[in-house]
């Protein structure tokens, strides 16, 4: 995996977000980025007090200021959105937790598109094979959707399983990229 899609190391400034607020076919999406453009938080919500709070507590920022777009990251969720699904890829991403986390939140950015897998499979490919349990709390503890893409986990029987966005888009965004 390279550098630039790897969950990035914390900075010890917690300062001002910026978000921005992008319509898309599955409904207002807002992302909040850190100073360096890396996406601290993102969903299909157009409140980014809501995504403030699901940062871990050490890179929550004490502020938010709206943008009218992101730069690169506003480019990559518009494009994604029409379907080219890679544009989400080369995003940088920040989020903090246990050794664990960190990695698995790694790990799901190497699923591809269109090519959804298990929370078991998922679980092996993060290394840990018998921790089925620990993988889906990696997808529920994600505050980074879309970019760090657990909507691509599903449960053993092939069924969706959960999404803090809720099925009906986990399945549009299955089928997006199918």
């Amino acid at each position: 995996m390279s550098a630039s899609t790897a969950t990035l190391p914390a900075p010890t400034n917690t300062g001002t977000a910026d978000f921005a607020i992008v319509d898309t076919p599955l409904g207002p999406f807002t992302t909040l980025v850190a100073s360096d453009s890396a996406v601290l938080a993102s969903g299909w919500t157009a409140d980014p007090e809501e995504l403030r709070t699901l940062v871990h507590p050490g890179l929550r920022p004490t502020g938010l200021r709206a943008r009218r777009e992101l730069g690169a990251v506003t480019d990559a969720v518009t494009a994604y959105h029409r379907g080219e699904t890679i544009a989400i890829d080369p995003i940088p991403v920040r989020q903090r937790s246990g050794e664990f986390l960190q990695h698995a939140w790694d790990v799901l950015r190497t699923v591809p598109a269109g090519e959804p897998i298990t929370y078991t499979a998922f679980a092996a490919l993060a290394g840990r094979p018998a921790a089925t349990r620990a993988a889906a709390s990696a997808c529920a503890r994600n505050a980074a959707a879309l970019f760090v893409p657990c909507h691509r986990i599903l449960r053993t029987d092939g069924t969706l399983g959960g999404f803090r966005w809720g099925l009906d888009i986990k399945r549009q965004l299955l089928d997006l990229e199918a």
